[in-house]
């Protein structure tokens, strides 16, 4: 098996065979080799992909592109992904784990829905904190605009955050929050503005309530209704 471009590894003494190196039984000179870490270098590559993607799309992407962006030699993207198709799957699995691991953690947060608009506008606020990835993130979700590979990616986040929702308010609100969120993210990146928790919080309510609304409406609208007569 080749080496791990990325990695140092020990190398033999060139002294002649009949003259080992003092304090050394094998002859060979034992210089402290750094730890290989396969698995995490796996994972800063395909971070380094859905920047990359995020930044130039799935056409544009490149090795030497991956390789620049996580900072090591060209061969190593290559020994870990020998083709580009390898390092695209990666980074999508590898975003898809992060999104997935981020509603989980929404779900938990929300619970049983209790003071919903509070805590679904703290969450939105605890995303962006973090610019770097949130950033990153929205771009590989609007890159989807122009790389179709991207599309189940940029679905998995709505349809799981309107499977989160649903019970706590309702399918109808549960799509219109999702889709307001969406346009909340997008809005603090493009504007620039600090997220204003206050009008995100009664607008989150707003829209729960109107649901709730309709539904009742609807509710009293059935029970108003004279029954059929039998035929």
């Amino acid at each position: 098996m080749t080496a791990d471009p990325g990695s140092a590894a020990s190398s033999p003494d060139r002294r002649p065979a009949s003259s080992p190196a003092h304090g050394s039984a094998s002859g060979r000179d034992r210089r402290p080799v750094r730890p290989r870490d396969p698995e995490g270098r796996r994972r800063a590559l395909a971070a380094a992909t859905l920047e990359v993607v995020a930044e130039v799309g799935i056409g544009r992407t490149t090795h030497r592109a991956v390789a620049a962006r996580a900072g090591v030699p060209l061969g190593a993207t290559t020994y870990y992904f020998p083709t580009l198709a390898d390092l695209i799957v990666a980074g999508l699995r590898q975003a898809q784990t992060d999104v997935e691991a981020e509603l989980r953690r929404w779900a938990e947060q929300l619970g049983d829905g209790t003071d919903l608009p509070a805590r679904l506008t703290g969450l939105i606020g605890e995303y962006l904190a973090d610019r770097g990835r949130a950033l990153t993130e929205l771009e590989l979700y609007l890159a989807a605009a122009r790389s179709p590979e991207l599309r189940p990616l940029a679905r998995a986040w709505r349809d799981r955050l309107c499977e989160i929702l649903t019970p706590l308010t309702g399918d109808r609100a549960a799509y219109a929050v999702a889709v307001f969120v969406d346009g909340v993210l997008l809005q603090h990146f493009a504007i620039g503005e600090p997220l204003d928790t206050a009008a995100v919080e009664s607008s989150i309510a707003a829209l729960v309530r109107s649901d709730q609304s309709a539904a009742a409406r609807g509710r009293r609208a059935a029970a108003s209704r004279p029954a059929a007569r039998p035929g």
